[in-house]
């Protein structure tokens, strides 16, 4: 009978949730908020994206202040990109960045995978000590 390891069961676990969605052949999954005041609360919605779209979150400066927000999906030639908009009268520069990975365009600064990723790379070290 083979039996894991408590370190060896959690690699095995980082490398499922790292394939399993392009088994699935599932589209890439991000956080949608509309184009709005950061001081203003909206519950994101879970959006599935079309194919050959990447997750994004946009960001409005006004000058130097940073005033709007959004999230969802959008074509990779787009990503990067900076222009301005007009919006509830004032004028903004919006920019926009993508990320590749399921919900990465969250508002959390420390993401799950970031937390799976620390937690193998400690049971990797601690196995060896």
């Amino acid at each position: 009978m083979c039996r894991l390891t408590m370190s060896q069961f959690l690699q095995l676990s980082v490398l499922c949730l790292h394939l399993l969605p392009s088994v699935l052949c599932d589209n890439l999954r991000c956080y949608y908020s509309p184009i709005m005041e950061k001081q203003k609360s909206f519950k994101p919605i879970v959006t599935e994206c079309p194919p050959d779209e990447l997750c994004f979150r946009a960001d409005g400066r006004f000058g130097n202040h940073s005033a709007l927000s959004a999230r969802g999906c959008m074509a990779k030639k787009d990503c990067s990109q900076v222009h301005k908009l007009r919006f509830k009268g004032s004028v903004y520069t919006m920019s926009y960045a993508c990320c590749e990975g399921p919900y990465c365009n969250s508002c959390l600064v420390v993401r799950a995978y970031h937390l799976l990723l620390a937690l193998t790379l400690v049971t990797v070290v601690a196995s060896f000590l």
